[in-house]
């Protein structure tokens, strides 16, 4: 179980990684020709902010259980991409885009496994 929920880590943190990246340095139009078209309901400003957040979410999905540091940070990073992963979903089946939505909803899955995961490793 613990290897999977690494593997899982990686997987979206990588996503992450890249995704928090580029809505953090493009502009809107390039965001947007690159497949990040759930972002043209929402000002730059707040896209911005859910980058930052994204990227936020990779690092608290890492440091705090390798440093057995404040390790609830790591579920918590977990959930707050499980929120954001409901915002895209919603915003991609608005536009009417079920391969984003399905995307979407698969990372979803993946970030509310590692958030039980180590919620439930707290306890031990």
């Amino acid at each position: 179980m613990n290897t999977i929920t690494w593997i899982f880590t990686g997987v979206l943190a990588v996503v992450f990684t890249i995704s928090g990246a580029a809505k953090s340095t493009m502009s809107r139009d390039r965001l947007i020709r690159t497949g990040q078209t759930g972002i043209a309901p929402f000002p730059m400003p707040l896209v911005r902010l859910v980058a930052v957040c994204e990227l936020l979410a990779v690092a608290g999905l890492f440091a705090p259980w390798l440093t057995d540091t404040a390790r609830v940070l790591t579920p918590l990073a977990a959930v707050g991409l499980c929120v954001v992963m409901i915002g895209a979903a919603t915003s991609h089946s608005s536009l009417r885009e079920p391969g984003s939505t399905a995307a979407n909803t698969i990372l979803l899955a993946l970030a509310a496994f590692v958030a039980a995961a180590r919620f439930a490793g707290l306890q031990s």
